[in-house]
């Protein structure tokens, strides 16, 4: 992953002035020389020197200030060996001694991407803080408040705390970009100070970047470097096309493939902390899909190894309320071809929590169109809150109840009923003996919990023993306690 970024941003209530750019080429900006009408050139191979000798300088200097270096300070506890707890070493090493609480600051940068001051940025560089500032190219910091985060999709929005109007960075369409449109990184690698990078779009809906649950990223080969994490990846118009998030290296230094979060996904993500949203959640499916091999695709009479097939159906879901069914292959969402389950799974995310998805399902050689109504996940059972006191393994465990909301909200993979640790109290008996966030609470002495009532009882027992089997991530844990 990228760190973070540094930008030069701009005067007080500046703002992105509205004139527009246009490729004329592959390196030509046609600007108007009248009022605020920009004349849009076919693409086209340069024909003369001079198409080759135009410069990026205008649409950078529309740009650069809204792009704003993020701040990110958090307190982390330095492991200490023994040897470190004798007062004897203490005199000596002071406040060096490791084992003690220290500030760390990291460095990122986010896009303005609203006048009051909606700032876009990666989660990985906020994650953990607990204090988040923004600096403008003029010298000013501003504190920050979190509106929304999700490491799934390493994407956060923060809110600059001042009231006043700020440059921004118009979000464009991330599906009208191109293989070979050119690209323009912004951000400050290396901490060097506010660097601009050129070079094309090299890919569009790459997967298997990271290890997160999201898999599709444009990708540049603009030169992205640690430090330019949470930056704004722009088209020759002066739009937001992506947020730079990572980089294939094996030495820490751009090799030319960075990748970028798509500025659609951006937008649903930013309409999300808009509406006040603390949780950012996709459409809910009831669906398990698989990608199509060469070997699926042969047995299946299709064209082409491409789209996702259908592996699973959950009852009562809205895949099988649609009339999906297991073996089938969806190709295309809306019309736009599908390549693998991660873009499915994008496009329907960007598709937007209630509306109707028109997938395109490839069968026994027969293409049909079902429509997919885009809901959030029911809570059913409702999740029963329930904080566990007393003096049980259980105290200070926080549980709910297993339904396709809290599943898809915890990331439980399989798992469709139980009971669900949601939030551990810090210092507590549960935490000592080692529960985690997302355990699911099968059974207590071989009786089944079903329930976070069940669980509630169960607890206030006192047994002489206590059997507990835990489900964590798919693997089952059997321990006694006394």
């Amino acid at each position: 992953m990228i760190s973070d970024t540094g930008v030069r941003a701009a005067p007080h209530r500046a703002r992105v002035r509205s004139r527009r750019f246009a490729v004329a080429g592959a390196l030509s900006i046609a600007l108007a020389l009248s009022g605020n009408q920009v004349f849009a050139q076919e693409r086209q191979v340069p024909a003369a020197q001079a198409d080759v000798m135009l410069s990026y300088a205008p649409l950078v200097k529309e740009t650069a200030p809204a792009v704003v270096n993020v701040y990110a300070e958090r307190m982390v506890q330095r492991r200490m060996s023994p040897l470190f707890s004798d007062p004897f070493f203490g005199r000596f090493f002071g406040e060096q001694m490791p084992g003690r609480s220290e500030r760390q600051t990291s460095l990122g940068s986010g896009v303005i991407v609203t006048g009051d001051g909606m700032v876009i940025t990666n989660n990985h560089v906020i994650a953990g803080a607990d204090d988040v500032r923004v600096a403008l190219a003029d010298g000013r910091e501003f504190p920050c408040t979190v509106l929304l985060k999700d490491d799934r999709y390493d994407l956060a929005v923060l809110k600059i705390e001042a009231d006043e109007e700020f440059p921004t960075v118009p979000i464009g369409n991330s599906d009208d970009v191109e293989v070979g449109d050119i690209s323009l990184a912004i951000g400050n690698p290396f901490a060097v100070g506010q660097t601009v990078t050129s070079g094309i779009i090299s890919g569009r809906a790459r997967n298997a970047v990271n290890d997160g649950e999201f898999g599709f990223f444009l990708q540049t080969d603009a030169a992205i470097n640690p430090g330019n994490s949470g930056g704004a990846l722009l088209n020759m118009k002066g739009e937001l096309i992506g947020i730079n998030t990572a980089i294939f290296s094996s030495g820490g230094g751009s090799n030319g493939v960075g990748f970028a979060i798509p500025a659609n996904m951006v937008k649903v993500f930013l309409k999300a902390a808009e509406d006040g949203e603390t949780r950012f959640q996709r459409p809910y499916v009831g669906a398990t899909f698989g990608p199509v091999t060469s070997d699926i695709a042969e047995a299946l009479g299709l064209k082409a190894a491409r789209g996702a097939i259908i592996s699973a159906t959950r009852p009562g879901s809205p895949a099988e309320k649609a009339g999906l069914e297991t073996g089938s292959v969806i190709i295309a969402v809306n019309d736009i071809p599908v390549e693998h389950p991660d873009a499915l799974l994008y496009r329907l995310t960007v598709a937007g929590i209630g509306n109707t998805a028109d997938l395109t399902v490839e069968r026994d050689g027969q293409v049909s169109h079902v429509a997919l109504p885009l809901d959030l996940a029911p809570e059913d059972p409702p999740r029963d809150t329930r904080v566990i006191a007393g003096s049980s393994p259980f105290s200070g465990l926080t549980v709910e109840n297993v339904s396709p909301r809290v599943a898809e909200e915890l990331r439980l993979s399989g798992i469709d009923d139980g009971v669900v640790v949601s939030d551990i109290e810090q210092g507590s008996t549960a935490q000592r003996i080692g529960f985690a966030r997302g355990d699911v609470i099968v059974a207590v002495n071989d009786a089944p919990i079903d329930t976070t009532a069940t669980l509630e009882d169960v607890a206030g027992e006192k047994p002489g023993y206590w059997r507990l089997s835990i489900n964590r991530g798919g693997r089952m844990i059997n321990q006694i306690f006394r």
